[in-house]
């Protein structure tokens, strides 16, 4: 007894069963001796929203967190190139340390990293909800056009 619980059907494969470019009629002996790559037709008609969720939302997270990584990083090469304290010095300098002292203050490592986070927060926020409205507009969609043809080979 087989492990495969369903058993073949019986009689002719329909045409819309078969592989790209299998045979219509029986195979010689010679030629199934030399497998090549399989293709394979299919169609993707339905995404599940739950799915896409679930994805999403830890990609969005993966990527907030490369974004307060890569900010706190840029800026530890620019307070490292010194780059912030020259800009203090040239406000000192033109006298303008009264228009320009309190936009100055939000140079400061925390207000930079505090603001990376709320994009970071923000960004999952959005990211997560419109790939799930993407998913239910693809289920939509696909209902309409019938969906997604793929060709797949095996190799």
């Amino acid at each position: 007894m087989s492990d495969n619980p369903i058993p073949p059907p019986a009689g002719p494969v329909p045409p819309a069963a078969r592989p790209m470019g299998a045979p219509t009629g029986p195979v010689p002996p010679e030629e199934q001796a030399a497998p090549g790559p399989r293709r394979v037709r299919l169609t993707v008609s339905r995404v599940d929203p739950w799915s896409v969720m679930k994805l999403s939302f830890l990609m969005s997270i993966a990527l907030g967190i490369v974004l307060v990584v890569a900010v706190a990083l840029v800026w530890s090469v620019l307070n490292q190139m010194e780059v912030f304290s020259r800009i203090h010095e040239i406000v000192a300098d033109i006298g303008a340390q009264r228009q320009f002292g309190p936009i100055l203050e939000y140079l400061e490592f925390s207000r930079v990293i505090s603001a990376a986070t709320v994009v970071a927060v923000v960004d999952i926020v959005l990211i997560t909800a419109l790939s799930t409205l993407g998913a239910f507009i693809y289920n939509f969609v696909a209902v309409m056009v019938g969906g997604l043809h793929l060709t797949l080979t095996d190799d």
